[in-house]
């Protein structure tokens, strides 16, 4: 695959696809709180801010996703890199959640006909089940940060995805499983969502059967 992906009607099938030959995994954790996050395509209109990733208007048809840095002043997670999302309210589906948090956290407000499909739950450290959905953002949104929740909000190219050293694997004494970060320019990010991006690039971009549940965290992620 090539390491620039246009944002256009091929890769919406594509992903499209593949998405809907995976098998999502489906955990159902006593004791865990149910969450969802968002992870959204778009195109590159707009430098990334972080990691140094360069800014070209010659490529802003190209294709990007959503991460976030959380606000300095939440009382979990302060700081961390993030998609958009979070808890499920009382009858809400893990979807509905998903688009909730993207309309509440980036100010974009999108129907259940932009998910494109889903990735496999993810149980964190922190206690929660994460359920990720891969949304179609579209082109040259506008996004907000919601201050009381996001600092920043970064147009990853998708291109990073694909970059030779990614996955970053670490290994850590308290566990057998080593764990995973996602490089982004000349910084990264960890797992849980580092996890979900490299799953995205593995079942929605190449289309294999790749597995992230038994994946690390970091120290930091754990509380």
């Amino acid at each position: 695959m090539s390491s620039s992906l246009r944002f256009d009607w091929q890769l919406y099938e594509l992903i499209k696809r593949n998405l809907k030959k995976h098998r999502v995994t489906r955990l159902q954790l006593a004791g865990r709180r149910r969450a969802a996050v968002a992870f959204t395509l778009i195109n590159a209109s707009a430098p990334a801010q972080i990691g140094n990733i360069p800014f070209d208007r010659a490529q802003v048809d190209d294709a990007a996703y959503i991460l976030t840095t959380r606000a300095a002043s939440l009382s979990s997670h302060a700081g961390q890199r993030a998609y958009p999302g979070g808890r499920l309210d009382p009858g809400e589906t893990a979807e509905q959640a998903a688009l909730r948090e993207l309309a509440e956290e980036v100010g974009l407000e999108l129907e259940s006909d932009s998910v494109l499909g889903r990735l496999d739950d993810y149980a964190t450290r922190s206690g929660f089940v994460i359920s990720p959905f891969v949304v179609w953002g579209g082109k040259d949104v506008d996004l907000v940060a919601n201050p009381g929740e996001v600092d920043l909000i970064h147009r990853i190219p998708l291109r990073e995805l694909l970059r030779r050293d990614a996955p970053l694997l670490d290994s850590i004494e308290e566990s057998p499983h080593p764990v995973l970060r996602m490089p982004l320019g000349e910084d990264w990010f960890a797992a849980p969502s580092a996890a979900i991006a490299y799953q995205f690039r593995e079942v929605a971009l190449l289309g294999k059967t790749t597995r992230v549940a038994h994946f690390e965290q970091p120290h930091f992620a754990w509380q």
